[in-house]
């Protein structure tokens, strides 16, 4: 008779649970959890990239010593945050997370413009492959980022709903952090063009005078 009763009890209590959302709550929350892996998976992969991609180039352009120690320290940095998958609860952790990231990329973007300046650096057949490596690696690190922040949303977005905030609540289920656009304002803005001063037209010389069709005649001496 007990057995039964707590049977039922635990079959009233799923079924209330479940018309709450606690279910789509842990669904979501297991999506963002594999979202979240790939994430990192990803940005792992394109760190492993970094100390080839930097011998390569400091074999032809070892003085650009100040673009290659900033995507050094930059690799140091991300490699210095313990990622757990707690961190996608943390919003300061994930800021900082997210920071690191941001910094190795305007670093890798720089160490690839100084590329461009040495043509046997772009020859050299180890570092095309890294290129395109790294390019492969940051294509695939957007659809990763795109789908853990639409996971991410409808999560969040289902935590403030009603009556799910309220299961949310109950169980200390809280929104969490997302990827952000870094520097909004300034992407927002489009870029300035500037073709310099417009040359000044050069200035036309006076016509020379006119003079008369009529020779002078001597005069006798």
């Amino acid at each position: 008779m007990i057995r039964k009763l707590a049977a039922l009890l635990a079959a009233i209590v799923a079924l209330s649970l479940g018309g709450c959302g606690y279910n789509d709550l842990q669904r979501q929350d297991e999506g963002i959890k594999a979202a979240w892996s790939e994430v990192v998976n990803q940005y792992q992969r394109r760190a492993d990239l970094v100390p080839n991609l930097v011998n390569t180039v400091k074999d032809y352009a070892a003085h650009e010593s100040d673009v290659l120690t900033a995507v050094t320290n930059a690799r140091a940095k991300v490699g210095a945050i313990q990622v757990t998958p707690e961190l996608v609860n943390d919003p300061a952790a994930f800021a900082k997370f997210q920071a690191a990231q941001g910094e190795l990329t305007g670093a890798l973007s720089r160490l690839l413009v100084v590329a461009e300046n040495y043509p046997n650096l772009k020859a050299d057949g180890a570092f095309r492959d890294l290129q395109s490596q790294l390019e492969g690696t940051e294509n695939r690190i957007t659809v990763a980022r795109k789908r853990y922040i639409d996971t991410v949303q409808t999560y969040n977005s289902t935590v403030r709903s009603f009556p799910t905030n309220l299961t949310a609540m109950l169980f200390k289920m809280e929104v969490k952090p997302n990827f952000t656009v870094e520097n909004e304002a300034a992407i927002s803005r489009p870029p300035t063009v500037d073709f310099g001063k417009t040359p000044a037209a050069p200035a036309v010389p006076p016509p020379p005078p006119k003079t008369s069709g009529l020779r002078r005649l001597p005069q006798a001496g």
